[in-house]
């Protein structure tokens, strides 16, 4: 709890996990509105196009989005991790490298 109010431990990778889930099915549902209603009309073609496209490619683009953000966090861990390495390398006599 201590390292949650110090802002040591990050929340937003979960959130970001839940908005990738969130938009999967954002464009599932969009996707098949777009389906159905190019299906239920004459000259639908393009919205039927759009829809398998949105159900398709909707999803990976939200995923790809979501990774580009989870990468900052990561990046901000593996730092975390190599300050800690390099303090405990230095040792309490020569100071602390932050």
């Amino acid at each position: 709890m201590k390292d949650f109010l110090a802002f040591r431990t990050m929340l937003t990778p979960v959130i970001i996990q839940a908005v990738f889930w969130l938009g999967v099915v954002v464009c599932v549902i969009v996707g098949l509105v777009y389906v159905l209603s190019g299906v239920g009309q004459y000259g639908g073609g393009p919205n039927v196009i759009k829809g398998f496209l949105l159900l398709f490619l909707g999803p990976i683009g939200v995923r790809i989005y979501c990774e580009i953000l989870i990468i900052f966090f990561r990046i901000n861990e593996t730092l975390t991790e190599i300050k800690h390495v390099l303090e405990e390398r230095r040792g309490p006599q020569q100071g602390k490298l932050f």
